[in-house]
Order: C-alpha cells, then structure tokens, then sequence
C-alpha cells in the first residue's frame, strides 16, 4: 500500500480528495498548518522524514484572490516559499510530488482553450505566485505533477455554487459577470483526475478541470436550472464589479479528457448535497 501525505487535508479540495485517496488503495497521512506548517522548512523536513511518504498531494495554499493584492508577503511565504520547502524535501527524498495549481497563471487573452505548453502570464499576485511555485516545483523535484484546476467547487469550502444558492434564498435578482470565461471543477473531479494521473501519466504538466467552458452568469445560470429555483439572472460586465485582483478574461484550459463535463459534474454535486440535506 502506498503512503501518500496530503498539506492542507482540513481544505475544501482535501476533505474531498483524502477519502477517494483511500477508497484507491492509498495509505493517506493528512497535514494541516497544526501539525505540518509548510512556512517552517525544518517542520516540513521532520515530518516528511518520519513519514516517508511516496507521494505527497500539495492542496494547502493561500486562495484569497483579492486579498491577495494587498497581502503579497503572506501569500508569497505560503505558496512560494512553503511551496519551495516541500519541493526540496521531495527532491532530497525521492518522493513524486503532485503540486496544484490554477488556471490564473494564464493572462486570459488567448481565445481557444490553454494547453500546458502555452505561455505563462500571471496579471494577479494569487496567479504569480502559484506560478512561482510552479517553477520551484520543476526546478527542486525530478517525480512531479504540475496540476493546474479551475473555478473550484465542493461541499467543504466557501465557493460559487453555495454562494448562487445562498444568495437566492434571499435575493430575487442576481446580477453576475457574463465576461470571464472558464471551466468549473467540482473537487471530487480533481481528485479523480489526480487519481488517474498517478496511475498512468508520465510526470509532467495537466490541466485537471471541467470539460467545456462557461462564463460565471452561464454557471449560475446552469446551478438554478439544475437546482430548478427560479431567479431573476442578469448577466453584467467585470467593469460593473470592480474588484482588487484583475482576473483573466478567458482561462479555459484543454484537460485533454481527464474530468467530465461539467454540467455532468454539477449534476453529482447537487444530487449529493440533496441527499446529504435530507439526512441531517
């Protein structure tokens, strides 16, 4: 049985990944900046070297995308340089590292989908970072996976489909931006994604994230039919919004049939949170 350790198990993208980790035969040690804290490098070294694991999935991260604008240096010490500490160890060790990351490292000006050999260009600090630990991922460890996601989703977390549902329950009409495209991701696609990565992908860069594409307006849009609620939905224009962080007008990745598509996708995860309503 392979040991795989799991940073920032306690997040949304963890919570999902480390039961399918398990239900895959994996062995699944799972850190939080309460037993692992990625900033400290000899607290890293420790652990890992007790543990000794095959693998380590690197979810935990600094995702506050706007506040990341006005808190470069915490953002930079989490996905940089905790990025930088884990990657060493990995390449001291021998051990494959999965890094994820995210489809902001695009600049959004292309117009048919990113593939992973397309041109970086961060125009947010969130995105620049990731990159950053991108590159100390590829510069540190020999076994990696790059995985670059997007508009994640999932039931543990703060995200945009809770946000539609919540805002409906109390507002009549939404307005939402109808000028950013991408592809959303429900967290359990990703892990399965991951999942299939380490079973036959040869080390490298993916894009792990939902089939098609959509903009947030066509996403909300796609939940309350799903979700048959009736909203009056307006669709609006990022210059309507202005936000800290810029964010890339089209960052649709090509994920070369790794994750379904993502109305499929959304269907699961509304089903599920049905359920798991109906138990409580």
């Amino acid at each position: 049985m392979k040991k795989v350790l799991v940073t920032g198990a306690g997040g949304m993208l963890g919570q999902d990944l480390c039961p399918i980790l398990e239900d895959n035969g994996y062995e699944v040690v799972e850190t939080r900046s309460s037993n692992m804290d990625i900033t400290n490098p000899e607290m890293v070294k420790d652990v890992i070297g007790k543990e000794m694991p095959e693998i380590i999935i690197h979810c935990a991260a600094y995702t506050n995308v706007d506040k990341a604008e006005d808190d470069l240096k915490t953002t930079e010490l989490i996905n940089v340089t905790g990025t930088e500490n884990v990657a060493e160890v990995c390449g001291k060790l021998g051990i494959t590292l999965v890094y994820i990351s995210t489809d902001y490292v695009f600049d959004g000006t292309k117009t048919e989908p990113y593939t992973p050999q397309d041109r970086t260009n961060p125009i947010n600090n969130y995105g620049m970072t990731k990159y950053e630990g991108e590159e100390a991922v590829r510069s540190l460890c020999e076994k990696y996976y790059v995985v670059r996601t997007s508009w994640l989703y999932g039931h543990h977390g703060k995200n945009f489909v809770e946000t539609m549902l919540n805002l409906a329950k109390t507002q009549k009409e939404l307005n939402v931006v109808d000028d950013q495209i991408g592809c959303p991701t429900w967290t359990v696609e990703l892990s399965n994604g991951i999942m299939k990565l380490l079973a036959s992908k040869p080390y490298g860069t993916y894009h792990v994230c939902g089939s098609g594409f959509t903009s947030w307006y066509g996403f909300a849009k796609e939940i309350f039919e799903q979700a048959n609620i009736q909203v009056n939905l307006k669709p609006c224009m990022t210059a309507d919004f202005p936000r800290p962080a810029k964010r890339p007008f089209f960052s649709v990745m090509d994920n070369e049939g790794i994750c379904r598509n993502w109305k499929a996708a959304l269907r699961d995860y509304l089903d599920l949170r049905i359920e798991s309503e109906d138990e409580e």
